[in-house]
Order: C-alpha cells, then sequence, then structure tokens
C-alpha cells in the first residue's frame, strides 16, 4: 500500500529534466548577457577611446600657434601612431591628407633636424617603429591611389600627394639630413630604402601603378600631368635599378607598368627626360636579353591578356624607333621576341564571333577577354606597332637584301597607252625582256646557290615569319601592314631574287621539296613565300595601269612573266600532287597565299595582255586525262577544274561546258530519246510586238521549261501565221531578234561605253516600268542563248562581264582597274589626282558625284554626307575607288543584280567560273577560232541525193580545205549560221546542225575570175538570181518543195559536169527561215 504509482514517477522525473533545461537556458543567457555586454562596453570603449583619438589628431591638425614654429619629428611620428591606430580609408582620409602634407612639410625644412621626419629612423630607440610606421603610411597611399580616379581634379591633386611620398621615402636623394656630415649615413638610409621598396613590391607596388597609370594614360588624352607621370615612372623604375636589373625585378616591369597602353609615347610627350634615364641604363638591351629567350617571354604573355600584350610590344617597338643603334646590335633577339608574343595572340585570334569570342579594334575575334576600357586607347597603341612596318625597322630587317643591287640594263622604252582590249605588243614586250644580259635573266629566274641553313638565309627567313606572322594577328589592320611593307620600290624584286637563289636548283623545287618533308625547318622557307606572295599580290592590287604597265612600279613586266610561270607551276604541282587535298593550317595557308597572287597577275593579264602566247598552259597536262579524271569524280581533278581553269586550252574548257549542260539536260529530261520525247513548250509570236509577246510568254516559264525545248510560231503583220516548222532555226531567230532589242541603246535599258562601244546596264532605265524584271528576263534569254550555243553580237563591257562572274566579290577585286572599260577619258582625269603634287583640296572636289539626269543635275553622295566633305590630300586614293565603285556598281546595283539572277537561274555559276572575262565574252559572242572542217564533215547531214562520198561533196571539202582561207571559210558559214564567229569551232555543237541538199544544177555562163568573188541573193518563190560582178549570171531554181526541215540553215549545191571543175561548183551558202532565204554564192 506504501508503493508509488508509476504514472507519478514518470511525471517527476519529466518535471525534474524540465527544471534541469530551463536552468541551464538560463544560465546560457545569463552568459549571453555577459557577453554582450562585453563586447558592447568595449565597443563603447574603442568608439570612445578612437573619438578621442581622432579628437586629438585633429586637434593636432588644427592648431593654429604662429609661435609655436614647425611640429617636431617626434609630435607627427605620434600622432601618426594614433591615427594609424584607429585609421579607417573612409572615415580618416582627410585626416591621413593631412598627416602626409605635415610629413612632406617636415622634410622641407632647412637646418631643423628635429623636424625632419626621417631623422628618426636615427633613434636607436625609435628606428624600427618609424621604419613599420613609414611603410604602413606608403601602402595607405598606394591604397588610396589603387581607387583614385586621375580625370577627377580633386583626386588628381590627392594622387599627385601621395605619389610625392613614395618617391620621397623610396629614395635618399632629396633628404636634407644626408647633406655635409650626414653623407656618411647615405648607405645606412639607403638600406633603410630599399628594405622600404621591397616592402612595397611584396604587398603590389607595380599593380597599383598600373592601375593609376592605365586609367591615366589609356584614353586619347592623357589625364596624367607631367609631374605626376613622372613621379609614377621614376616610382616604377627605382626597384629595378636598386636591384641592378635582376630578371626578378625586370618581370613585374614589363608585365605591369611596359605593358601600359602608350606608355612611351605619352613619356615622349610629357617626360622625355625619363627615356633619357632608360636610353641611359641601355634598358631596351636589357628587355630584348630577357624576353628573347622562349620560357621567360612565354611566361610574361601567360601573364598579361592579349590586348595587353599587343600594348608590350607596341612600347618595345617604340622604344626601338628611338634607340636605332641597340636594334641593329640586337636585331636577332628583338626579331625572335616580337615573333614569339605575335604567335601568343595569334593563338586565340579566330576568324568568326561565336559565343567564346570578343571583338577586339586589333586583333578582331579574340577567344581571350578583353579589356574593353584600353580601346580608346587602341588607336595609340596601333600607330606604336606602325613602327615594325616602317620603312626605317624594314630597312634594318632586310638589310641583308636591300644591301644587294639587281643588275640593270638600258632602261626600256615606256609601252605605248593600250585600249581596254589587249593591244599590249606582246611579241615586242617578250623580245625586249629576253634582249637582257644572262646576269639579270639569272636573278628573275629561279638559279639555286644558297644554302638554305646559312645565317643569311635563316635571318631572312626569321624576318619574313615575323610580318607572316604579324598579318595573320593583327587582323583589323592587315591592309596597314602590306601597305607598309609595299612602300618601298625595291623590297620585292629583291625578294624575289633572293628566293632565286635558295637550294641548289632553286625556285620551285625546293619549295615543293618543302611541302613534303613538312618539318620545322621547312616553315620559315614557306612563311617567306607567303608573305612574298601576299605583298606583291596587295601592290599589284593597288596599282593602275599606268604604273604597272607603263612606270613599271616595283617589278618589270618581264618578271611578272616570269613568276607568274612560277606560281602557276607551283599550284599546278600542289594539287596534282594531292598536297591540297587534305590541306589545313599553314599548307592551306600557303596555297590561298600562292593562288591568290597567282590569280590577281592571271586576271591583269586578261584584262591587257603582258605575258607570251599560250603562257598559262600546263604542256603536261593533257585534257583528255583530266577529263577521264573528271568522269571518275577524282578531287584533283575537281580542284584544277576549280582553282586552275586556265591550264586548260580554251577550246576544251568550251567542250567541258557543254557536257556540263549536256549532262544537265538529260538528268532533267530534255534530251529526245528512243522511250520518250521532252516537254515542249509552243509561243506564239508577232512579229511586230516580239519583245513584248516574248516577255510576257516568257517570263512566267518556270525555271526547267526555260531549259526546255520552246518553239516558236510567227504571225505576220497580216494576222496570219508564217509557214514553216520550227527545228530550232525560228526559235533561233527569235532570241536573236529579242536580244538584238533588248540590247538596242536606244532602247534605253543598256548604254555602250566611250571608245569601243561596249554594252553595260543603263543607270536611267528606272524609266521603264517594271524595269527590274525586264532586266531578269534579259538574264535568261542571255543565259538561254548560252545554254543552247547560240552565239550572240553582244558586245558586254569587260566589269560587266566581272560582275557576271562574280569577281566583284573577291577581296582582290579593284574597280580602279576596271574603269578603263567603262570610260577610259575619266579613268585617265581620277588617276590624274593620285599624281596630283599640290594641294588636293585646291581643286574644289567633293565625296559626291554630280550627274547629268535627263537635263537635271543631280547630285549622289560617295559617303552619307559627302557632299560637304572636302577631297584632301589624305583621302584622295579613298575618293578614286569610292568614284570607281560608284560608277561601275552602285548605279546600277539593282539592274546587275536582275539581270545576274535572271542568267544564273539557266546557267550555273560554277560553269562559267572556269572562264575569264574575255573567254565568257567568246562564249557568248562567238570565237575567231579556225573552223574544223574534218569535224564539220563528221556532223554534216546531207539530203536530196548527196552523201559523203558523192564527187560533188568532196570537191567542196577539197576546195573548202585547200583554197579557202580562214577568213573566207568563216564566211562561208556566215548566212547559214547568222554570224561569221562561233561559239565553238567544233560542228557537233552547231545549233541548229548543218544541211547540205542537192538541187538541179544551176545555168551558168563565163564565171567570174577568183579575184572578183560573186555574191547574190534570192528570195523565196524566185528563180533567178542577181547579176554577179555585172557580166555573170547565176540562175538558182530554189524550189519552195525542198524536202528539208524549214529553217534549217543549209549549203546547196549545183553542178553541171560539163564545165571544168572551177566552174562546176557553185557553193550556194543559204540560210532559210519562215520569212526567206539569206543566200550567198561562192564561185570557182
Amino acid at each position: 500500500m506504501f508503493t508509488v504509482p508509476q504514472t507519478s514517477k514518470a511525471c517527476f522525473i519529466d518535471k525534474a529534466r524540465q527544471a534541469r533545461e530551463e536552468r541551464l537556458v538560463q544560465k546560457e543567457r545569463e552568459r549571453a548577457a555577459v557577453e554582450i555586454q562585453a563586447h558592447f562596453r568595449s565597443f563603447r570603449c574603442r568608439s570612445q577611446l578612437h573619438r578621442e583619438i581622432r579628437r586629438e589628431v585633429d586637434e593636432f591638425f588644427g592648431a593654429d600657434d604662429p609661435g609655436s614654429g614647425k611640429r617636431s619629428a617626434l609630435c607627427i611620428f605620434k600622432i601618426a601612431r594614433k591615427l594609424l591606430f584607429v585609421f579607417r580609408m573612409k572615415e580618416d582620409n582627410e585626416r591621413f591628407e593631412k598627416l602626409c602634407r605635415y610629413i612632406l612639410s617636415s622634410m622641407d625644412a632647412e637646418n631643423e633636424p628635429k623636424v625632419w621626419y626621417v631623422s628618426l629612423a636615427l633613434s636607436k630607440d625609435l628606428t624600427l617603429l618609424w621604419i613599420k610606421q613609414i611603410k604602413t603610411i606608403l601602402w595607405d597611399c598606394c591604397e588610396f591611389l589603387r581607387q583614385f580616379k586621375p580625370e577627377i581634379l580633386q583626386e588628381s591633386r590627392l594622387i599627385t600627394l601621395y605619389l610625392t611620398m613614395l618617391v620621397t621615402f623610396t629614395d635618399t636623394s632629396t633628404w636634407k639630413i644626408l647633406r655635409g656630415k650626414g653623407e656618411s649615413l647615405r648607405p645606412a638610409m639607403n638600406h633603410i630604402c630599399a628594405n622600404i621598396m621591397g616592402h612595397l613590391n611584396l604587398h603590389g607596388l607595380y599593380s597599383v601603378l598600373q592601375i593609376l597609370l592605365t586609367r591615366g594614360l589609356a584614353r586619347p588624352r592623357p589625364a596624367l600631368s607631367k609631374g605626376t607621370l613622372t613621379a609614377a615612372f621614376s616610382l616604377a623604375l627605382r626597384p629595378v635599378l636598386a636591384a641592378q636589373f635582376s630578371d626578378n625585378l625586370l618581370r613585374p616591369f614589363l608585365i605591369h607598368i611596359l605593358s601600359v597602353p602608350a606608355l612611351v609615347t605619352h613619356l615622349s610627350m610629357l617626360a622625355p627626360e625619363r627615356l633619357t634615364v632608360l636610353e641611359s641604363h641601355d634598358m631596351l638591351r636589357k628587355f630584348i636579353i630577357f624576353l628573347r629567350d622562349g620560357e621567360r617571354c612565354r611566361d610574361v604573355c601567360e601573364s598579361l591578356e592579349g590586348c595587353h600584350t599587343l600594348c608590350l610590344m607596341g612600347n618595345l617597338l617604340h622604344m626601338g624607333s628611338l634607340s636605332p643603334r641597340v636594334l641593329e646590335e640586337e636585331m636577332d633577339g628583338f626579331v625572335r621576341l616580337l615573333t614569339q608574343m605575335l604567335c601568343y595572340c595569334q593563338k586565340y585570334v579566330s576568324q568568326k564571333k561565336s559565343n567564346l569570342t570578343h571583338w577586339h579594334p586589333v586583333l578582331g575575334w579574340f577567344s581571350q577577354s578583353v579589356d574593353y576600357g584600353l580601346n580608346k586607347s587602341m588607336p595609340l597603341v596601333t600607330k606604336q606597332l606602325q613602327v615594325l612596318w616602317g620603312v626605317p625597322l624594314i630597312r634594318l630587317f632586310f638589310s641583308d637584301i636591300l644591301s644587294k643591287k639587281l643588275l640593270e640594263t638600258q632602261e626600256v622604252a615606256p609601252l605605248p597607252p593600250a585600249s581596254p582590249q589587249n593591244v599590249l605588243p606582246v611579241k615586242n614586250l617578250l623580245k625586249r625582256a629576253f634582249q637582257k644580259s644572262a646576269s639579270v635573266r639569272n636573278i628573275l629566274r629561279p638559279v639555286g646557290g644558297k644554302q638554305v641553313d646559312s645565317a643569311e638565309v635563316q635571318k631572312v627567313c626569321n624576318t619574313c615569319v615575323l610580318y607572316q606572322t604579324s598579318l595573320t594577328t593583327l587582323t583589323q589592320i592587315r591592309l596597314q601592314i602590306l601597305t607598309g611593307l609595299t612602300y618601298l620600290d625595291d623590297l620585292l624584286p629583291k625578294l624575289w631574287a633572293f628566293i632565286c637563289e635558295l637550294g641548289p636548283h632553286g625556285g620551285l623545287k625546293l619549295f615543293l621539296e618543302c611541302l613534303n618533308s613538312d618539318t620545322e625547318e621547312s616553315k620559315p622557307l614557306l612563311a617567306m613565300l607567303v608573305l612574298f606572295c601576299d605583298c606583291s599580290r596587295h601592290l599589284i592590287t593597288i596599282l593602275d595601269d599606268i604604273e604597272v604597265y607603263e612606270e613599271q612600279i616595283s617589278f618589270k613586266l618581264e618578271e611578272l612573266v616570269t613568276i607568274s610561270s612560277f606560281l602557276n607551276s607551283f599550284v599546278f604541282k600542289m594539287i596534282w600532287d594531292g598536297i591540297v587535298e587534305n590541306a589545313k593550317g599553314e599548307t592551306l595557308e600557303l596555297f590561298q597565299a600562292v593562288h591568290g597572287w597567282l590569280m590577281v597577275l592571271y586576271e591583269r593579264d586578261c584584262r591587257r595582255r603582258f605575258t607570251p602566247e599560250d603562257h598559262w598552259l600546263r604542256k603536261d597536262l593533257k585534257p583528255s586525262v583530266l577529263f577521264q579524271e573528271l568522269d571518275k569524280d577524282r578531287k584533283r581533278a575537281q580542284l584544277i577544274l576549280q582553282y586552275l581553269p586556265h591550264v586548260i586550252p580554251h577550246k576544251n574548257r568550251v567542250l567541258l561546258f557543254r557536257n556540263m549542260v549536256t549532262k544537265e539536260k538529260e538528268k532533267l529530261g530534255l534530251v529526245e530519246t528512243s522511250s520518250a520525247s521532252p516537254h515542249v513548250t509552243h509561243i506564239t509570236i508577232r512579229r511586230s510586238r516580239m519583245l513584248e509577246d516574248g516577255y510576257e510568254q516568257l517570263r512566267q516559264l518556270s525555271q526547267h521549261a526555260m531549259k526546255g525545248v520552246i518553239r516558236v510560231k510567227f504571225v505576220n503583220d497580216l494576222g496570219v501565221d508564217e509557214a514553216g516548222i520550227d527545228q530550232d532555226g525560228v526559235f533561233k531567230e527569235f532570241l536573236e531578234e529579242i536580244i538584238k532589242r533588248v540590247f538596242d541603246p536606244a532602247l534605253n535599258l543598256f548604254k555602250t561605253t566611250s571608245g569601243d562601244e561596249r554594252l553595260y546596264p543603263s543607270p536611267t532605265s528606272s524609266i521603264h516600268e517594271d524595269y527590274l524584271q525586264l532586266f531578269e528576263f534579259v538574264g535568261k534569254m542571255l543565259g538561254k542563248a548560252v545554254y543552247e550555243g547560240i552565239v550572240v553580237d553582244v558586245p558586254f563591257a569587260s566589269f560587266f562581264l566581272s560582275q557576271l562572274l562574280g569577281h566583284h566579290h573577291s577581296v582582290f577585286y579593284s574597280s580602279v582597274d576596271e574603269l578603263p572599260s567603262l570610260d577610259s577619258e575619266f579613268y585617265k582625269n581620277l588617276t590624274s589626282i593620285k599624281r596630283y603634287d599640290g594641294d588636293i583640296a585646291d581643286l574644289g572636289l567633293t565625296l559626291s558625284y554630280d550627274e547629268d539626269v535627263m537635263g537635271q543635275l543631280v547630285c549622289h553622295e560617295l559617303i552619307p554626307g559627302g557632299k560637304t566633305i572636302p577631297v584632301t590630300n589624305e583621302n584622295k586614293i579613298s575618293y578614286i575607288h569610292l568614284m570607281a565603285h560608284f560608277r561601275m556598281h552602285t548605279q546600277i546595283k539593282s539592274q546587275t543584280a536582275a539581270l545576274i539572277s535572271g542568267f544564273r537561274s539557266i546557267i550555273k555559276p560554277e560553269w562559267i567560273r572556269m572562264f575569264s572575262t574575255p573567254e565568257l565574252q567568246r562564249l557568248i559572242s562567238g570565237d575567231n577560232a579556225e573552223i574544223d572542217l574534218e569535224d564539220l564533215k563528221k556532223h554534216t547531214v546531207y539530203y536530196g541525193g548527196f552523201h559523203g562520198s558523192h564527187r560533188v561533196i568532196i570537191w567542196l571539202w577539197d576546195i573548202l580545205a585547200s583554197d579557202f582561207t580562214p577568213d573566207e571559210r568563216a564566211m562561208f558559214l556566215k548566212p547559214s549560221r547568222r554570224v561569221s564567229h562561233l561559239s565553238h569551232p567544233a560542228a557537233s555543237h552547231f545549233r541548229p546542225a548543218s544541211l547540205l541538199h542537192c538541187v538541179p544544177a544551176f545555168t551558168t555562163h563565163t564565171p567570174p575570175s577568183r579575184a572578183e568573188p560573186a555574191d547574190g541573193s534570192a528570195k523565196s518563190g524566185f528563180t533567178s538570181a542577181s547579176s554577179v560582178a555585172g557580166t555573170t549570171h547565176f540562175y538558182a531554181a530554189i524550189s519552195s518543195c525542198i524536202q528539208v526541215p524549214a529553217s534549217s540553215p543549209m549549203v546547196l549545191i549545183g553542178s553541171d559536169v560539163s564545165k571544168p571543175l572551177s566552174v562546176r561548183l557553185v557553193c550556194v551558202s543559204v540560210g532559210l527561215c519562215s520569212s526567206g532565204i539569206f543566200c550567198s554564192l561562192i564561185v570557182y
């Protein structure tokens, strides 16, 4: 009965636990309260102490007792200790400023040792404390300098103050305590200064100075005064000088100080005496020796971003321009370090924009982070970099080449001015070229003789690697570099002469061996070739015809002939040997450079000939072999066709073009086969409205239908269908008539050039309604003619053909070069501006073009606001190119684009890219090549009883082959083909085919003599011919019931066996169409 219930026991234990936890909580609260109170009391005490100290400091700095004299150094030391004890930058910035001013004021006192703050360093009790204090004060000065902005006036004053503090206590030269008897203390004091400087360096003095200098100088106009810049640079230089140019201090100086944008430029303008200090200590040489080591240069570059590496390189180049003697002595090391820096930047240069790239005004798209704050200083940095391709440095770096003399012979008489059509006297030119002495030819031709591992060759190769690396790295100023490298007229010819002397055999063989070996030793040699090609291509591109052909700047024409032969062979070997197929990196870069230079020469030669006949052809390349490889889809054959079509004879390329068209027709089902016939489009055309009807009916046709068979039925003026069946002849006539009408200048769709009257789109063609659709239609008709092999007598201006081929999209295309084909007189006047010796501004020109448009003067601005921008000596080259581009492109841009669009809907661009502009004209308007009679025999169709073994036919071919001249053979076909020249001399490509038909014998009298060729004409239904030479009459009965397809061209042969051979054969060349018969009689 005395047992305690279990529930009461559990309840008791629970209450005891809760009471214990409450006591613990209470104790924790009491402990926390005590701790909080202690912290609060401590904070309150510290705050009170800080207030008292700051009040005491304020009283010290605020005391103004004139009779007290200057404060003693000990007082300043004590008050500084107190201030530093409570120092916070935001709260105590003004107090710290006053402290620094007091310290500097004490150092300026005269003959008062107790006032000099630095005198405390001599006290045994205070030396260590003073050193610690001054280190703290000076580093606090650095912290302030890290935050200040020089462009703010108040902060710029504080920058000057704190820099003065740093300058004063890091060098003993201004310490008055060391004057006189104190001179014995200088070593000890210098040691203290070195200690202080080491402390600052350890904490990051150079990074502080870099920030300060960059903020003050990375702008078009510096925000730092002369004194401030001098102080900052002197402070940066002191550790290096004190350490006797130790590598450990040269490295941070290069990374943090010499990488400041355009530092040397600003020093040269504001503080040139600082540069004198650098020169007196031979600092440039020490920098070169330090950086020419690959590991150290890589370490410095990796410590900098790419744009800062450029700034470092710019400052080194500027220093080099001020110390040419040092550069001459240390040239190899300088070239090596510049190349290494550019190679480092090149790793991060990208060809296109991406999520990982940033835009840089000199490097382009750059895959490293870019400090955009430096962009404002990039013009100054670029100006420093221009030293690299300036004349003095180029003369120095290429001294071995430029010191050699090219052997000269008597001066070649200037060439007579040429018309836009290739009228340069090639034979005379070649005769002059090969009349030169053998020694000159040895320079022009690859002769070999120099060891590629010699010091001279290696030196030139390293220089070429430097400039080639700069071209591929500094992408946004590439043209500036090329222009600088081509400034000296004799550099490129002498570099070519040097290349010709390399290796045992020289030239082509050596460089092909380098390609195949792909070793580190071969890369500099290939870089030399790449640089030569890039520079030469740029030079020839910017020179006009007068400078190339008459003045012959840099290269003689005979040198260009030799160079083009070398390039042609080199590119061919690269392709044919399979090197290009898998080319990438440096090999691809080499191919692009060599091929680009080659094509510039080829296109220049196409515009105005300077090479001999068949110069561009490869004798060792048989067209049949190439075509076989094309049929097998061999890559090298396709590359030849893509990059070097000119090595294939023109007639073979025409055959290839026709084969391409034929294959497409077969693929599209446009060729009649035994199982299917192609779809035929029928159109009806009124002769009185041929252009309008053709435009309305054909412009709506699909691309497939336009390429297919189109049959035309003409309706005469009476509304009656004309007799005849179209077997391509009627459509050919229709196409010729359409093209003849649309290209008539009177219609104002096209204009003719001055002089040779060649056609191009009229700038005022917009007066026509729907003129762009009309130009597209014209393009389709022209394309249809080329597609069907129908030649049309439409002579186009060369610049327009270039646009049709797409050459104007090339980076090497120059509008100025094509301008003579538009207006030779305008070209002469425009290029005379380039040679004008006076001030162009006196001529009163602006960047605009005034044109008389249908009686109204219209001003075209070449650039926005151009009519208010005067032409000066600085922008005259831009004005010339802008004017040429406007006349040939901008004015007719929409018309040309519409015509090209229509043309390319029929003719694929890749089909005609294998032709040059003159060759495209020959493809359109026919060739004057001699007719292939054997091919004509093979593809002639005989009617009316004739056959290939007929004696009259044998006579015909015999006379054509033996007695006719090439011109007479062309005239023989003229009536039947409607033109005296053909798109291809092979008869297999005649559209429509040639026919021979037998008719009854002619009644003849005495024939005319051979010296009096007869011709006559007959109209449909007539039974007699006109009088020939006034005495001899030929009567031809041409029956309307001739059983051959109407509209097919044919040659009618009459024979009378009773007459001698010279009389028996009467050749009548006839072209029949539904409107009549065109007849020409040639009698023997």
